[in-house]
């Protein structure tokens, strides 16, 4: 018998388990997510006036979605531990949820 193989582990997988739960999160406090459809992006097709978009919406298709590669690499996720690289991209998520639901990212957390 060979032993165990180690589990999948790739930088594509912890993010999209990253993004999986914070979604789920913010489907379960604002019903009007609960047809938006989260996708995972490699790299934006151009740049904008700001620099490199981390995300990208487009509301005629219910669509949010979120580039990996500029998030990773911008961000320096490489450079941080678990816990500060789930606060970053949870981060971004919510604040392009918030630009397509036109409210202030702090306004989609619980309220305390």
């Amino acid at each position: 018998m060979r032993p165990p193989l180690p589990p999948i582990d790739t930088r594509y997988e912890r993010f999209d388990v990253v993004l999986g739960s914070t979604v789920e999160y913010l489907r379960g406090a604002w019903p009007e997510l609960r047809d938006v459809h989260f996708e995972i992006g490699g790299i934006p097709f151009a740049a904008g006036q700001d620099g490199v978009p981390r995300w990208s919406i487009d509301r005629s298709q219910n669509r949010i979605v979120l580039y990996r590669t500029p998030i990773e690499r911008f961000e320096r996720l490489d450079r941080v531990d678990a816990f500060q690289r789930r606060l970053i991209i949870e981060g971004i998520v919510f604040r392009a949820v918030g630009e397509y639901l036109g409210r202030d990212p702090w306004d989609l957390g619980p309220a305390l």
